[in-house]
């Protein structure tokens, strides 16, 4: 078994987590939001800002680690059209992911105190939910182009 093949099937393999991770995230994350039903919004919450830590930070430092390496076997380099390409729209998901972990977190903290206290969700979770939806909009949008180009290889 060659090096690009491990590298290859650990990549597909990390961005299939990476994805998958993601979209469930932000499936199961903006439905509770919509219930305003303060325990299950807590819980989902907590259970969202762990699956990042977990499945999402570790995909994302193995996608780029065996991107490069992929890239070093293979001999392209990295300013390569489609290539660069690729890797700037990552980093730019990721600039984008960077806010949504940090209102995560905020979100979890508020319905934590929501919770406690007994009250409705307030207007500035809801804020930071729209913020978060609409940070993820571009983020997965770069990320299905980010496949286009790794399959087309324009």
């Amino acid at each position: 078994m060659s090096a690009y093949f491990v590298l290859k099937v650990v990549h597909i393999l990390s961005a299939a987590v990476l994805v998958g991770t993601g979209f469930g995230i932000a499936f199961f994350k903006w439905i509770v939001d919509r219930t305003g039903n303060i325990g299950a919004i807590r819980i989902i919450s907590e259970k969202v800002v762990l699956a990042d830590w977990i499945f999402t930070l570790p995909a994302i430092i193995v996608q780029a680690g065996t991107g490069v390496a992929l890239a070093q076997v293979v001999g392209y380099p990295l300013t390569r059209g489609w290539l660069l390409g690729a890797i700037c729209l990552f980093c730019f998901a990721g600039l984008c992911w960077v806010p949504v972990v940090r209102l995560q977190i905020r979100m979890r903290d508020l319905a934590r105190a929501y919770e406690k206290h007994d009250m409705p969700l307030g207007e500035k979770y809801l804020r930071y939910s729209r913020i978060w939806f609409w940070l993820g909009v571009p983020a997965f949008s770069a990320v299905i182009v980010i496949f286009w180009l790794m399959v087309a290889k324009p």
